[in-house]
């Protein structure tokens, strides 16, 4: 789908937790963001996100109205009303007409996102792994990403995040892909977004070791023979010559060696 309209955005964040430091300052050991969410006009979309030292832990989002946890196993030991979220996206939307107008409707630029792509682990060929998209410097929050394997679309084993909100105002966002790497194939993130004049795509593919031929191996070996056979011969010859010390040298040593005293 290509990205087309206009879109307004309200930005509100509720609370910030710090743990307490020292007297005079402030010093956090952990952080929890509590609110950062955001309305547009454009779609009718929203987010509210609970982040704890920078990882989201869930997200709620206005479509689909439901607390979304960054991993399923988060759910298991704590619980967050939806309906909080939606309450708070609801209020950024009733004030957001107001911020237009004080804003004189000047619209923010729209701003090119940065986009990696790299492996959750050390890639193994034929041994199951993750690719993950990361598109950073999202602005507005607004974006199409998807998956292409050898130039044709991917869509099982895709999972995404929602909008991370960054210090700047702008949003990061994650992307996986599920795959099992073979020297053959490669890999790509699209993205399209209204910073773009055209789709982005980062392109991956297995970074794997040439083995040496056999013809290789073989010389090295034989070049290794004779380097340690030459050094044999030349131990042998140096014995037999007896190039070392005479026997008259031998004597000598010891009244040379008291004469020095």
């Amino acid at each position: 789908m290509v990205l087309r309209g206009r879109l307004v955005l309200g930005l509100h964040t509720l609370m910030t937790l710090l743990s307490p430091g020292e007297v005079g300052a402030i010093k956090a050991d952990h952080m929890g963001s509590y609110g950062p969410a955001f309305y547009q006009s454009y779609d009718g979309a929203g987010q509210f996100t609970y982040d704890f030292d920078g990882e989201q832990l869930f997200s709620v989002d206005l479509k689909k109205r439901e607390a979304v946890w960054r991993l399923p196993e988060f759910g298991n030991f704590a619980y967050f009303d939806p309906q909080n979220g939606l309450f708070s996206i609801s209020m950024i939307k009733a004030h957001l007409e107001d911020l237009v107008e004080r804003s004189n409707r000047t619209r923010a630029p729209n701003v090119p996102p940065r986009v990696a792509v790299l492996p959750k682990s050390r890639v193994q060929l034929g041994q199951p792994n993750v690719l993950i998209c990361i598109v950073d410097n999202i602005f507005p929050p607004v974006i199409n990403v998807s998956w292409l394997r050898n130039g044709q679309p991917v869509t099982q084993g895709v999972t995404q995040t929602g909008f991370y909100a960054q210090p700047d105002h702008s949003f990061r966002k994650f992307h996986y892909l599920t795959f099992v790497p073979l020297a053959d194939d490669f890999y790509a993130c699209k993205v399209e977004h209204w910073g773009l004049d055209q789709p982005l795509f980062q392109h991956w593919e297995p970074q794997v070791p040439t083995p040496l031929p056999d013809t290789t191996g073989t010389l090295v070996c034989a070049l290794g023979l004779a380097l340690g056979l030459a050094g044999f011969l030349v131990g042998i010859t140096l014995i037999i010559t007896g190039d070392g010390p005479s026997e008259r040298n031998k004597c000598e040593t010891p009244f040379s060696f008291l004469a020095s005293f």
